[in-house]
């Protein structure tokens, strides 16, 4: 995104961009099974200010890919709507999340809810903390699980 430029994006304001989000699955499993991990499909995200339309993003595209002549073609401007969640804060290494995951699954049971993880909801994680520079007992990372009433 660009404010320097001519072409002025509607309702635009100087933002700090958000952390790096990942949703995460494995196809034929329903929830999440952290022993198959080489099975896991992803998808990064960051999640951009409501002025980033469908537009400006196409148009933001194409400024970059003739800028630094390279390959844009697998960036997607994705919207997605979670519905009813429930998460908490990892603190730890990556590996230590199945530990977080069955307290966020044991509330989730006690006020009467089921999991969601589906092909259209999906594990989130967002990455609070920079891998490159923290060390793993210390990253911060909010898991984020699909749930529904029972």
């Amino acid at each position: 995104m660009s404010k320097k430029g001519e072409y002025k994006i509607p309702n635009y304001f100087d933002f700090v961009v958000p952390p790096l989000e990942g949703f995460w699955w494995q196809e034929g499993i329903e929830g999440v099974d952290y022993s198959n991990k080489q099975n896991f499909k992803f998808i990064s995200l960051i999640r951009m200010p409501d002025f980033v339309t469908k537009e400006v993003f196409e148009w933001a595209i194409k400024q970059i890919t003739e800028k630094k002549k390279e390959d844009f073609s697998k960036v997607e401007f994705f919207s997605y709507y979670e519905g009813t969640c429930v998460q908490c804060m990892h603190i730890g290494p990556y590996d230590k999340e199945p530990e977080t995951v069955t307290k966020m699954h044991e509330y989730m049971i006690s006020e009467g809810y089921e999991l969601d993880i589906n092909e259209m909801r999906f594990h989130h994680e967002i990455y609070i903390s920079d891998v490159r520079k923290t060390a793993p007992e210390k990253l911060k990372t909010v898991i984020r699980h699909p749930i529904r009433k029972k």
